[in-house]
Protein backbone atom coordinates (compact mmCIF):
# COMPACT_ATOMS: atom_id res chain seq x y z
CA UNK A 1 0.00 0.00 0.00
CA UNK A 2 1.16 3.73 -1.03
CA UNK A 3 2.79 5.69 1.81
CA UNK A 4 0.39 8.58 0.86
CA UNK A 5 -2.42 6.51 2.25
CA UNK A 6 -2.83 7.89 5.89
CA UNK A 7 -5.75 7.38 8.80
CA UNK A 8 -6.36 10.53 10.13
CA UNK A 9 -4.32 10.56 13.16
CA UNK A 10 -1.66 10.27 11.08
CA UNK A 11 -2.61 12.98 8.63
CA UNK A 12 -3.73 15.27 11.53
CA UNK A 13 0.23 14.67 12.34
CA UNK A 14 1.65 15.21 8.88
CA UNK A 15 -0.94 18.95 8.98
CA UNK A 16 1.06 19.76 12.30
CA UNK A 17 4.24 19.76 11.02
CA UNK A 18 2.63 21.04 7.17
CA UNK A 19 1.64 23.94 9.10
CA UNK A 20 4.62 24.25 11.17
CA UNK A 21 5.85 25.10 7.80
CA UNK A 22 3.64 27.71 6.52
CA UNK A 23 2.25 25.41 3.64
CA UNK A 24 -1.68 25.43 3.14
CA UNK A 25 -3.63 22.44 3.38
CA UNK A 26 -6.13 21.56 0.50
CA UNK A 27 -9.20 19.14 0.63
CA UNK A 28 -11.48 17.36 -1.28
CA UNK A 29 -13.75 14.48 -1.23
CA UNK A 30 -16.10 12.08 -3.24
CA UNK A 31 -16.46 8.45 -4.35
CA UNK A 32 -13.68 8.63 -6.99
CA UNK A 33 -15.19 4.99 -8.61
CA UNK A 34 -13.49 4.48 -11.84
CA UNK A 35 -11.04 7.47 -12.47
CA UNK A 36 -11.12 9.19 -15.30
CA UNK A 37 -10.15 12.50 -17.18
CA UNK A 38 -12.79 14.94 -15.27
CA UNK A 39 -11.26 13.65 -11.87
CA UNK A 40 -7.81 14.06 -13.00
CA UNK A 41 -8.50 17.50 -14.09
CA UNK A 42 -10.19 18.21 -11.14
CA UNK A 43 -7.48 17.13 -8.40
CA UNK A 44 -4.61 18.96 -10.49
CA UNK A 45 -6.71 22.09 -10.28
CA UNK A 46 -7.66 21.23 -6.97
CA UNK A 47 -3.76 20.87 -5.84
CA UNK A 48 -3.10 24.11 -7.08
CA UNK A 49 -4.48 26.05 -4.48
CA UNK A 50 -2.28 25.09 -1.78
CA UNK A 51 0.77 23.40 -0.76
CA UNK A 52 -0.77 19.76 -0.04
CA UNK A 53 -3.53 18.23 -0.97
CA UNK A 54 -5.44 15.50 0.51
CA UNK A 55 -8.58 13.56 -0.87
CA UNK A 56 -10.62 11.85 1.07
CA UNK A 57 -12.56 8.80 -0.24
CA UNK A 58 -16.10 7.53 0.49
CA UNK A 59 -15.46 3.73 2.28
CA UNK A 60 -17.04 1.00 0.04
CA UNK A 61 -20.28 0.73 2.32
CA UNK A 62 -20.52 4.78 2.26
CA UNK A 63 -20.91 4.65 -1.82
CA UNK A 64 -23.42 2.07 -1.63
CA UNK A 65 -25.43 4.12 0.86
CA UNK A 66 -25.26 6.77 -1.93
CA UNK A 67 -25.00 5.32 -4.97
CA UNK A 68 -26.74 2.14 -4.63
CA UNK A 69 -25.91 -1.26 -4.43
CA UNK A 70 -24.23 -1.92 -7.45
CA UNK A 71 -21.39 0.47 -6.66
CA UNK A 72 -18.57 0.84 -6.28
CA UNK A 73 -17.12 -0.94 -9.04
CA UNK A 74 -13.91 -0.30 -8.02
CA UNK A 75 -12.56 -1.10 -3.73
CA UNK A 76 -11.98 1.22 -1.59
CA UNK A 77 -8.54 -0.10 -1.05
CA UNK A 78 -8.20 0.08 -4.78
CA UNK A 79 -9.35 3.63 -5.67
CA UNK A 80 -7.29 4.97 -2.85
CA UNK A 81 -4.05 3.00 -4.46
CA UNK A 82 -4.53 4.98 -7.89
CA UNK A 83 -5.16 8.02 -6.62
CA UNK A 84 -2.27 7.85 -4.60
CA UNK A 85 -0.29 7.42 -7.55
CA UNK A 86 -0.79 10.76 -8.98
CA UNK A 87 1.68 13.28 -8.71
CA UNK A 88 -0.79 15.92 -7.58
CA UNK A 89 -1.96 14.17 -4.62
CA UNK A 90 0.01 14.10 -1.44
CA UNK A 91 -2.51 11.95 0.47
CA UNK A 92 -5.60 10.11 0.47
CA UNK A 93 -7.65 8.70 3.38
CA UNK A 94 -10.81 6.29 3.10
CA UNK A 95 -13.72 8.03 5.60
CA UNK A 96 -16.67 5.84 6.35
CA UNK A 97 -19.22 8.50 6.89
CA UNK A 98 -21.74 9.84 4.06
CA UNK A 99 -20.46 13.30 4.66
CA UNK A 100 -17.36 14.69 5.48
CA UNK A 101 -17.96 16.91 8.16
CA UNK A 102 -16.19 15.13 10.64
CA UNK A 103 -13.11 14.64 8.81
CA UNK A 104 -13.14 18.18 8.21
CA UNK A 105 -13.37 19.38 11.69
CA UNK A 106 -10.66 16.91 12.83
CA UNK A 107 -8.85 17.83 9.92
CA UNK A 108 -8.72 21.74 9.47
CA UNK A 109 -7.96 22.73 6.34
CA UNK A 110 -7.53 26.05 5.06
CA UNK A 111 -9.67 25.75 1.50
CA UNK A 112 -11.76 22.70 0.71
CA UNK A 113 -12.94 21.76 -2.68
CA UNK A 114 -15.81 20.71 -4.64
CA UNK A 115 -16.47 19.77 -7.96
CA UNK A 116 -18.33 22.47 -9.91
CA UNK A 117 -21.53 20.59 -10.52
CA UNK A 118 -22.64 21.95 -6.96
CA UNK A 119 -23.66 25.42 -5.87
CA UNK A 120 -22.79 26.57 -2.76
CA UNK A 121 -26.18 25.70 -1.51
CA UNK A 122 -25.77 22.36 -1.92
CA UNK A 123 -22.84 21.75 -0.98
CA UNK A 124 -23.59 19.70 2.57
CA UNK A 125 -20.14 20.67 4.26
CA UNK A 126 -20.63 24.20 3.27
CA UNK A 127 -21.11 25.92 7.15
CA UNK A 128 -18.95 23.31 8.46
CA UNK A 129 -16.02 24.79 6.00
CA UNK A 130 -17.10 28.08 6.81
CA UNK A 131 -17.01 27.83 10.75
CA UNK A 132 -13.80 26.50 10.69
CA UNK A 133 -12.57 29.90 8.84
CA UNK A 134 -11.31 27.93 5.87
CA UNK A 135 -12.58 28.52 1.98
CA UNK A 136 -14.99 26.73 -0.03
CA UNK A 137 -13.90 26.43 -3.83
CA UNK A 138 -16.00 25.08 -6.13
CA UNK A 139 -14.12 23.96 -9.18
CA UNK A 140 -15.21 23.56 -13.00
CA UNK A 141 -16.02 20.01 -14.21
CA UNK A 142 -15.14 18.84 -17.59
CA UNK A 143 -18.42 18.75 -19.64
CA UNK A 144 -19.51 15.31 -19.77
CA UNK A 145 -17.11 13.58 -17.82
CA UNK A 146 -18.26 11.45 -14.86
CA UNK A 147 -18.42 7.48 -13.42
CA UNK A 148 -22.11 7.56 -14.32
CA UNK A 149 -21.75 8.63 -17.58
CA UNK A 150 -19.20 6.14 -18.22
CA UNK A 151 -20.85 3.24 -17.03
CA UNK A 152 -23.92 4.22 -19.10
CA UNK A 153 -21.35 4.25 -22.35
CA UNK A 154 -20.25 1.03 -21.22
CA UNK A 155 -23.55 -0.69 -20.81
CA UNK A 156 -24.92 0.91 -24.05
CA UNK A 157 -21.49 -0.70 -25.96
CA UNK A 158 -21.24 -3.59 -24.12
CA UNK A 159 -24.70 -4.30 -22.49
CA UNK A 160 -26.66 -7.36 -23.50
Amino acid sequence: MSSKIKTREELRSEIREARRQGKKIVTTNGCFDILHIGHLKYLQAAKQLGDILIVAINSDDSVRAIKGDKRPLVPEDERAEILAGLECVDYVMIFPELDPIQFLRELRPDIHVKGGDYTPDQVIERETVESLGAELRLLPGVPGKSTSNLIKLIVERYGS
